[in-house]
Formats: C-alpha cells, sequence, structure tokens
C-alpha cells in the first residue's frame, strides 16, 4: 500500500484522514445539535458536551496532522472542466477554513471561564484566550454557523463527487476510496 499521494491519486494517509476526519465531523454535528436539547435531568447532560469538546480537540490534532501532510505531498491532478477545476480549488479551500474557524470557535467557547478542556480525561488543553465580554455566546453563535455552513459544502462536495462518479465516470470519487495504482492522472474506466 502506497502511504503518499501521488499526481494520479491519493495515498493511504490522505485517504484516511479525509475519512476518519469527515465521519468525525459529522458525528460532531449531529451530537452538538441532540446536546443543546437535553435537560439538565438528562444522563447525557454532562456527557455529551465532554464528548463532543473532547473529539473536536482530536479533529483539531487530524487537521493540524492533515496540513502537515498537504505541505509535503504532492495533490493529485483534479479532474473535470476547468470550472469544476477551479471550483474544486475554493471549495477545498473555504472547507479547510470553516474546519478550522469551527475548532477556534469551539474553543472559545469552553475556555471562555478561563478552564482549560479535558481531552477524554488523558491531558488538558488551556484556556489562553479568555475573559473577553460575551465571549461564550459570541463564539457559540459563530460555531454554529460555521459548523452549519461546513456540514452544508461538505453536502455539496459529496454530491459533487457523486456527479464525477456517475454522470462524468471518471475517477474522482475512487481516488479517495482506494488507494490507486500508478498510472496517467487523466486515465478513466
Amino acid at each position: 500500500m502506497r502511504l503518499q499521494n501521488n499526481r494520479s491519486g491519493y495515498g493511504l494517509v490522505a485517504i484516511g484522514l479525509h475519512w476518519v476526519m469527515a465521519l468525525l465531523i459529522l458525528g460532531l454535528f449531529v451530537l452538538g445539535n441532540w446536546m443543546v436539547e437535553l435537560d439538565y435531568a438528562h444522563p447525557w447532560y454532562q456527557k455529551a458536551p465532554d464528548l463532543h469538546r473532547s473529539t473536536g480537540i482530536v479533529v483539531a490534532l487530524l487537521l493540524a496532522i492533515r496540513f502537515a501532510w498537504r505541505l509535503v505531498n504532492p495533490r493529485p491532478v483534479i479532474l473535470g472542466a476547468r470550472w469544476e477545476r477551479f471550483a474544486a480549488v475554493w471549495v477545498h479551500r473555504i472547507l479547510y477554513l470553516l474546519m478550522t474557524g469551527t475548532v477556534v470557535s469551539g474553543y472559545l467557547i469552553t475556555t471562555a471561564d478561563g478552564q482549560g478542556i479535558a481531552v477524554f480525561g488523558w491531558f488538558e488543553i488551556p484556556a489562553y484566550l479568555y475573559g473577553y465580554p460575551h465571549q461564550a455566546d459570541v463564539a457559540g453563535e459563530i460555531h454554529e454557523s460555521l459548523a452549519t455552513f461546513l456540514i452544508t459544502l461538505a453536502g455539496f462536495h459529496t454530491l459533487a463527487a457523486l456527479k464525477h462518479h456517475f454522470i462524468d465516470r471518471d475517477e474522482t470519487l475512487i481516488r479517495i476510496l482506494r488507494v490507486s495504482r500508478s498510472r496517467s492522472p487523466h486515465h478513466t474506466h
């Protein structure tokens, strides 16, 4: 199995990071929307936010790894028409910005009172920025908006991949599902 990307496809590390993060982010979105509706007597009233915060920190760490991995690996050639290639570049950039903004705003919500973030009881992320007026409320509104936009854009990203697979019949979707063999980046089946 090839770990690194090449010009014709993604390696195992990029594929793994993509799918693990996609599942975690979707799970965080569902958990976040569910937990804000819980009342104080619910057994998950405390557990759900702890799980959400800890998983959010894991996503932040994976995002940092993903940024670093992207810097040292070639990017596969983007398939499709010129406008699709342009859109793909910008959608990916916006997805990265949204992931980063969602992580930062989540951190600012949790640390607003000066408390660090305990991560599954393994370690704690200290509070560095706190004590600003209405920090938790403002960061909470931003966090919710960014998370909603992130999931919406990820949905369009998924639809575009399905369009490439079923209509264009190119390897755009296949390349993020399995490690490809080395071959021409313009090969289609």
